[in-house]
């Protein structure tokens, strides 16, 4: 008897952990979400139990996301996927590969490249044409050797090079 109830208790103990997390892997239903939800994803409707879970959270996660903008936000948004979509298809794979990479670097430096981006969108317009063009310019030696000298610290400073480009405001 005792060997049984052992025996019960461990099935019910794998029961219990397997379900919750066969019942996850499963996704969401459509006719589960809240109808807000189901709106916002309406284009995915027919197709919805196909989509692996792992899509179907992140679509999810974005439609809540969709729902806490503004509706100039929501027009932002819209022109930039459309602009996304009228790219082509290499060039946005271009920009996945870049994204993929940016991701796979250490906390500190995708902190100090948005750093650099912030201050360089701060810059006054002009000077930001005055720098794309300085680099369309360059040779790709000299966009390699440049890419390397703002990737080494400062040896006065100890931060990027990127705070002593002529034209970013100082930390």
């Amino acid at each position: 008897m005792n060997r049984r109830a052992g025996i019960l208790v461990f099935a019910l103990l794998v029961l219990f952990i397997v379900m919750p997390a066969r019942a996850a892997a499963q996704g969401a239903r459509w006719d589960q979400m809240k109808p807000e939800e189901r709106q916002v994803l309406k284009s995915f409707q027919d197709r919805w139990d196909q989509l692996p879970p792992d899509r179907q959270d992140r679509l999810r996660r974005g439609a809540e996301r969709w729902q806490q903008m503004t509706p100039q936000e929501q027009n932002e948004t819209r022109d930039r996927f459309q602009k996304w979509r009228e790219l082509p298809p290499e060039r946005r794979k271009e920009i996945r590969n870049r994204y993929d990479n940016f991701r796979k670097l250490p906390t500190e430096d995708q902190d100090r490249i948005r750093q650099s981006y912030k201050r360089y969108r701060e810059l006054p317009p002009e000077r930001r044409q005055e720098l794309r063009e300085k680099w369309q310019q360059m040779t790709p030696q000299e966009k390699q050797e440049t890419r390397q000298r703002w990737q080494r610290p400062s040896p006065e400073t100890g931060r990027d090079r990127g705070d002593r480009i002529r034209g970013f405001p100082k930390r």
